[in-house]
């Protein structure tokens, strides 16, 4: 096994995200790309959108290779997430991430999002 120290892992910011709308990444089968609320902000993340009711929020744009397990994938709108927000940006497929899906393996294999089970506020930090 390989350890990692616990002043590496307190670096990680991981948060609950809210999420506001999801579609897959056109020319791809796998990858959907989400906006995710993370709750008010004074800076927002560099996005490449803008849409009125973002401002004031830290929305990121996150994309996940999820797509073949959630066919109905809009379903996800109105739900929780768990992510790592301090990872560096990336470029995946010519759209960039400003963050990462945090999810488990199912029973069958499947990937099962990690959500809060009582009401929280969006971008509720991981502890």
């Amino acid at each position: 096994m390989n350890y990692v120290a616990y002043d590496d892992f307190k670096k990680m910011d991981m948060r609950c995200g809210l999420i506001k709308h999801v579609e897959p990444v056109e020319g791809t089968d796998k990858l959907l790309r989400f906006e995710i609320d993370f709750g008010e902000c004074e800076e927002q993340t560099e996005l490449p959108f803008e849409k009125e009711e973002y401002k004031g929020r830290d929305v990121r744009q996150i994309v996940s290779g999820v797509r073949e397990f959630f066919p109905e994938y809009e379903s996800f709108i109105g739900q929780y997430g768990l992510y790592i927000l301090n990872l560096e940006p990336r470029e995946i497929r010519g759209v960039m991430s400003y963050g990462m899906l945090m999810a488990v393996d199912g029973v069958d294999g499947q990937p099962v999002f990690l959500n809060p089970s009582a009401n929280i506020h969006p971008g509720a930090k991981i502890r």
